[in-house]
């Protein structure tokens, strides 16, 4: 009958999980540590195994690894956007973001901020790019490591308002926050988190966020877009990967599985607490946003000519 039919087709599928599932990430600490930790917590409750989150240094020699790892739905990859942007940046790649990895499911992304030092006599996004039409070569823009989402964030910045600005880049991203802070640096693109403090202290001037739309991150602070660089967009973005020859049918229910973690409320608030906007998608909306960010941030660093360190 219908019940034996039912049965079978569960008989089919494989049994999984059997054991706990590993999620690579990278080092303690990030937002990509961040997002691992909170979908291996609420994953483990849903699957009845648990999900230990393996920390790497090194996003590239994670990428390798979990590149190489046996596609059978145990190994998990979490990682950022510098996934599929860091190929432009160095001749030598041990992976191919699109070739060795299945997508899961985009996470969710994080704005970046435009501040400048308060002395910068600039009070809207507009002024500042008159300003440094006015003084070209003058303007000093700040960031962590090369390649990474604030480097990019004014990259794309200066090549869309078509003004000539200075790139410095600092180890870590508290280093490059603390220099414009003392105003040795005139402006950069730190994350929400890094940015509101300072703002609401006064240290900084917030000028726009780097997000497609308004962001609840924050409040009261127009788009880059809206404040005179229409199409601007440039946030770090958060995704889940498994090895590219996973099952179709493993990706779905990990699919399911993840999103439905991401979607519940005390998650959401947690990602929230960390700067990020949650963005669950399916495997193919993620396989999507790869595709139109890696053409379109492509050319920035190419135009740009950044070297990953």
């Amino acid at each position: 009958g219908l019940v034996a039919a039912a049965g079978n087709v569960q008989a089919a599928e494989p049994a999984w999980p059997t054991k706990p599932l590993r999620m690579l990430t990278a080092e303690l600490g990030g937002g990509s540590d961040l997002s691992a930790r909170l979908i291996a917590t609420g994953l483990s409750g849903t699957i009845g195994q648990q999900v230990i989150v393996d920390n790497r240094v090194g996003g590239v020699i994670i990428a390798d690894i979990a590149a190489k790892s046996a596609p059978d739905g145990y190994t998990l990859f979490t990682y950022s956007s510098t996934l599929w942007l860091i190929p432009f940046m160095r001749k030598e790649m041990p992976y191919d973001p699109v070739k060795d990895f299945a997508p899961v499911t985009l996470v969710g992304s994080s704005p970046m901020v435009l501040v400048t030092h308060p002395s910068v006599q600039a009070n809207t996004m507009k002024e500042l790019i008159a300003l440094a039409k006015a003084k070209p070569g003058v303007i000093n823009f700040a960031s962590g490591p090369s390649g990474a989402i604030p480097h990019l964030a004014g990259e794309l910045f200066k090549s869309m308002a078509g003004i000539d600005i200075v790139h410095i880049g600092y180890k870590g991203v508290g280093l490059a926050v603390t220099d414009v802070i003392g105003g040795r640096i005139q402006m950069m693109f730190p994350n929400a988190s890094a940015a509101l403090p300072q703002i609401k202290a006064g240290r900084l001037r917030g000028l726009a966020v780097s997000s497609a739309k308004p962001s609840a991150l924050a409040p009261g602070l127009p788009t880059v877009a809206e404040a005179g660089l229409p199409g601007y967009e440039c946030v770090a973005m958060y995704a889940v990967f498994v090895p590219a020859k996973t099952p179709p049918a493993l990706v779905t229910r990990l699919n399911r599985e993840i999103v439905k973690v991401l979607n519940t409320p005390e998650i959401r608030e947690k990602f929230l607490a960390a700067s990020t906007e949650i963005d669950a998608t399916t495997p193919q909306g993620l396989a999507d946003t790869m595709k139109s960010e890696m053409a379109r941030m492509g050319k920035v660093i190419k135009a740009a000519n950044i070297r990953a360190e």
